[in-house]
């Protein structure tokens, strides 16, 4: 293939996702806003920006895993814990600030 993507790319890539899913869970404004504005106006709306980002997120670390690039330094234990499991739970969205080293949620 001769076409190699270097991992800086991956890890912003991840960091990128790690802040879209943090957004969605603190219910703050991400693109996916943007695409679907009407969605604002359903109940269900912030259940499935959630999933969406939890999607993205699983996705650019399964790619990360079968690249062999490290993605782990990025989240604490308790957060890694939780995508390696794969299902966004209620312990996932409750708990996911409380066992990082900042309390402080994304800006």
């Amino acid at each position: 293939m001769g076409n190699e993507i270097p991992n800086d790319f991956f890890m912003t890539k991840l960091s990128e996702a790690k802040i879209h899913f943090e957004r969605a869970l603190d219910c703050k404004h991400t693109e996916f806003d943007d695409l679907y504005p009407y969605m604002i106006e359903h109940p269900q709306f912030f259940w499935y920006k959630r999933y969406v980002a939890w999607s993205e997120l699983l996705t650019i670390v399964k790619l990360c895993n079968e690249l062999g690039v490290e993605w782990q330094q990025n989240f604490s234990e308790q957060q890694v814990d939780y995508i390696s499991k794969r299902v966004m739970s209620s312990k996932v969205l409750d708990y996911w600030f409380e066992t990082n080293d900042s309390k402080e949620h994304v800006s």
